[in-house]
């Protein structure tokens, strides 16, 4: 039994009665005092009896806690000899040396060989009711003869394969393929335009291209291989590409095109596993290029696993026989961590989400967690606050009985969302976990921790961090601040298994951005708040931080208390260049749907809430009403966006192709002139 949030004795007590509150103290002190049943690695710890000291423990004494993790929940086909060889000031990572083993081997193989017939995938196409369902040992049939597929056309063990799909059966059998043979992957969203995908293929130096016909998401049909036609155009290490019929409707094939589906029938269904060194690259993904060159970070082979599966085990407290619900897109990390390799890892059962929130109705999510009896469900705050936006009754529509743990994930979420998340789609029963971490970290380290059934949960605070992490705040002179309530700039003091490795052919760009801001600790570029109780709150990017008048504020302090009015559904903040005080403050503002209120008034009322919610200084000088704002298909806002149209730079506005909805933009910058004539700070 789960019980709501902020369990204090006295709620107990007042809801249950005298003899269910020694009941549930009678089961939480025998879960306290045998954590082991928790987590069994943890069995030759000595003096850890609770959650609390197998936190200090896995800190303290880390590479203890690491390789017992690291031994029970990985197969190796030869053991580590070192556990971990790490120095953060030169940007060193190495862990689990010695040890060889196969990622798709630890994420099918074993599984198909207790259980074949579990479902590995559920394959959430854009049409509700037309899941498709893929069994362990189908999925280890499908990557057999992809990665002898890739053999057969020249991919050899360090090679890149470009993925270029949506989320599909396909695209995870090629991911796991890749790791199979040995070659490194790299998935590109796809969303990306061609230059973009062109830009990453010629850094991947790769000679193997995966894509489909064409996507399908929210009943549109994108065009995926004329996007790649066009982008291999400029690519010459580009040899062949492999193309799957995601619809029936045929494409243009050239001398380089091979039909997948097609030629991967002619393959075995046995493909014999690469033996790779625990640090041998098992993907690059890039980050976002909308500033400067892409970032292609590198992630290893075992530890980068071993992170994903205990924090996909732990966070979310799934169990076997659980359905996990990742939303995310596997062209971003989320995608990869929480939808493929962590649930894979685990044995368990995972959601492959290819529609919209919004298709075919604002009830989608709801529906399908009611259809395939999800059991965790984990998706992007700005997707909660526009489902907010329609009300509570597409959500009440459907049963959500089988959800135990919700999660959030990308950025911040704001305390209403927050609230309503947990009120309205968990019924005030399911715990929501409010997660952070990046694509540099490859896993998650800051978590409520719903596993701690006595675990306080605060609305809007990521809160604590996991096992083998310890962060800490930094002040602008490089010092470790160590009392609370405190902020700083975040950093983690010790290295974890889970951490990227490097930038792809640029290491230098690696050190220059991670480990020489605050020499010793793996700067996270994020601004935290750490409270009297130590618990963590990230407050945005330290880039996203507005100096108004010499005072420093993060732009998501702001929007969480603009998103706090019951008349507005999201915002976003952004600081812009002030004749007198430096910067100020611009927040673009979506209303809820039906609301009947003036602007103006609306303008002083949520001034009014920041100048008493944060201070004075913090209030917008500008508020501008939107219909919505410009975001990627993945749910990111675009504040590079934003800042160019209040700069007035609309001619650097950059690539727009990744944009759900182009046409906001226009309609921002026609807003904003308006906006200008009528109001001067």
């Amino acid at each position: 039994m789960w019980l709501p949030f902020r369990c204090t004795s006295k709620y107990v007590l007042a809801c249950f009665g005298r003899r269910v509150f020694r009941s549930y103290f009678h089961v939480l002190g025998r879960w306290r005092s045998n954590i082991t049943a928790f987590m069994p690695e943890a069995a030759g710890f000595e003096g850890v009896k609770d959650r609390a000291a197998l936190q200090e423990f896995s800190v303290s004494n880390s590479e203890r806690f690491w390789a017992a993790a690291a031994r029970h929940r990985l197969s190796w086909m030869s053991p580590f000899h070192t556990v971990q060889d790490c120095d953060l000031s030169r940007g060193e990572i190495k862990w689990f040396e010695g040890g060889l083993l196969n990622v798709s081997v630890n994420c099918l193989d074993r599984h198909v060989h207790t259980c074949p017939e579990r479902v590995a995938l559920i394959w959430e196409k854009d049409e509700p009711g037309s899941e498709v369902k893929i069994t362990y040992r189908q999925l280890l049939e499908m990557t057999c003869r992809l990665g002898n597929l890739l053999r057969r056309h020249g991919v050899r063990r360090g090679d890149c394969v470009t993925i270029y799909m949506p989320p599909c059966p396909l695209a995870v059998a090629s991911m796991l393929a890749c790791a199979r043979i040995g070659a490194a992957h790299n998935v590109v969203f796809a969303g990306f335009s061609a230059e973009a995908l062109a830009e990453r293929i010629r850094d991947a130096q790769s000679s193997i291209v995966i894509t489909v016909n064409q996507g399908v998401r929210g009943s549109k049909v994108t065009e995926l291989k004329k996007t790649v036609d066009t982008a291999v155009q400029s690519c010459p290490t580009v040899q062949q590409v492999f193309v799957a019929m995601r619809t029936e409707n045929p494409v243009a094939m050239t001398a380089k095109d091979v039909a997948m589906e097609k030629e991967m029938l002619k393959e075995d269904v046995v493909c014999e596993p690469a033996a790779m060194h625990s640090e041998d690259v098992l993907f690059l993904l890039y980050t976002s290029g909308s500033t400067g060159k892409p970032k292609g970070l590198v992630h290893t082979q075992a530890g980068y696993l071993l992170f994903v599966a205990l924090t996909h085990r732990y966070v979310f407290s799934y169990h076997d026989g659980d359905v996990f619900g990742c939303v995310a897109d596997i062209g971003w990390i989320t995608g990869h961590s929480y939808s493929v390799y962590g649930p894979l890892a685990n044995g368990g059962t995972t959601v492959l989400f290819e529609s919209t929130p919004l298709y075919p109705d604002p009830g989608r999510y709801w529906e399908m967690v009611q259809r395939l009896k999800i059991n965790q469900f984990y998706g992007a705050p700005t997707a909660i606050r526009l489902l907010l936006k329609y009300g509570d009754q597409w959500v009440h529509k459907y049963d959500r009985s089988s959800l135990k743990t919700l999660g959030s994930v990308g950025e911040p979420i704001n305390t209403e969302a927050w609230e309503w998340y947990h009120r309205v789609v968990g019924d005030g029963r399911c715990p929501v976990v409010d997660t952070w971490w990046q694509t540099e970290t490859g896993g998650i380290c800051i978590t409520p921790r719903p596993s701690d059934p006595d675990a306080e949960i605060v609305p809007g605070m990521a809160m604590r961090p996991f096992f083998g992490i310890k962060p800490v705040l930094m002040d602008t002179e490089g010092k470790v601040l160590t009392s609370n309530p405190t902020a700083g700039a975040l950093c983690v003091a010790r290295p974890w298994p889970g951490m990227a490795r490097t930038i792809h052919n640029n290491h230098q760009r690696f050190i220059e951005t991670y480990c020489m801001p605050y020499p010793g600790f793996f700067f996270t570029g994020d601004g935290a708040y750490r409270s009297k109780e130590g618990y963590y709150q990230i407050t945005g990017r330290l880039d996203d931080v507005i100096n108004v008048s010499g005072h420093r504020i993060g732009t998501a302090e702001i929007e969480d208390v603009v998103n706090q009015c019951s008349a507005v559904a999201e915002s976003a903040v952004i600081g812009y260049s002030h004749n007198i005080k430096g910067q100020g403050v611009y927040a673009f503002v979506v209303l809820k749907k039906d609301v009947d209120v003036q602007e103006a008034d609306l303008s002083r009322l949520l001034n009014d809430m920041v100048s008493k919610k944060i201070a004075k200084y913090a209030c917008p000088d500008f508020i501008q009403f939107v219909q919505r704002l410009p975001k990627t298909r993945s749910g990111k806002i675009m504040r590079r966006v934003l800042r160019k149209v209040v700069e007035r730079d609309t001619n650097g506005l950059g690539d727009l192709t990744t944009l759900d909805d182009p046409a906001a933009v226009q309609e921002i910058i026609q807003g904003h002139r308006e906006l200008c004539l009528i109001q001067q700070p």
